[in-house]
């Protein structure tokens, strides 16, 4: 299981790092494409982007390095979350296959978030405590 879930969250940063790239930086050249794009402000859609960014680093780094694992559970739930605000300007704008996808993300996320917390959580290393040594005076 563990293995799995990193390919998803390897495939997922991929695939959201990009998106956030694209939301972030090249969002006036790819906006006239998307008419999806209108439903928000670009502002807005920037926020996102930089969401994105930070949830992509969140999916990867404190899994790999074993410190505060529990902020990649928080970013998999945070981009979950997100793919329900995809899902309904899909909807408004009658994208049904941009829809699925975002359900299929937004579930993808979900179960990355479970298993991170349930099936197969990361463990922190504790550090080793000091004992207190007795007065030797």
């Amino acid at each position: 299981m563990n293995v799995v879930l990193w390919v998803l969250q390897v495939l997922a940063a991929l695939l959201y790092g990009s998106s956030g790239v694209m939301k972030v930086f090249m969002f006036d050249k790819v906006s006239d494409q998307v008419p999806s794009f209108g439903a928000l402000p670009p502002e807005v859609w920037m926020g996102l982007g930089i969401l994105e960014l930070v949830c992509t680093v969140g999916l990867i780094v404190p899994a790999a390095f074993h410190w505060r694992p529990r902020l990649t559970v928080l970013a998999a739930t945070l981009l979950a979350f997100e793919s329900l605000v995809f899902i309904a300007v899909h909807i408004k704008y009658g994208e049904i296959t941009s829809m699925i996808l975002s359900g299929v993300l937004g579930f993808l996320m979900a179960f990355i978030a479970y298993g991170r917390m349930v099936l197969k959580p990361i463990i922190s290393p504790r550090l080793p405590r000091l004992r207190a040594r007795p007065n030797s005076a």
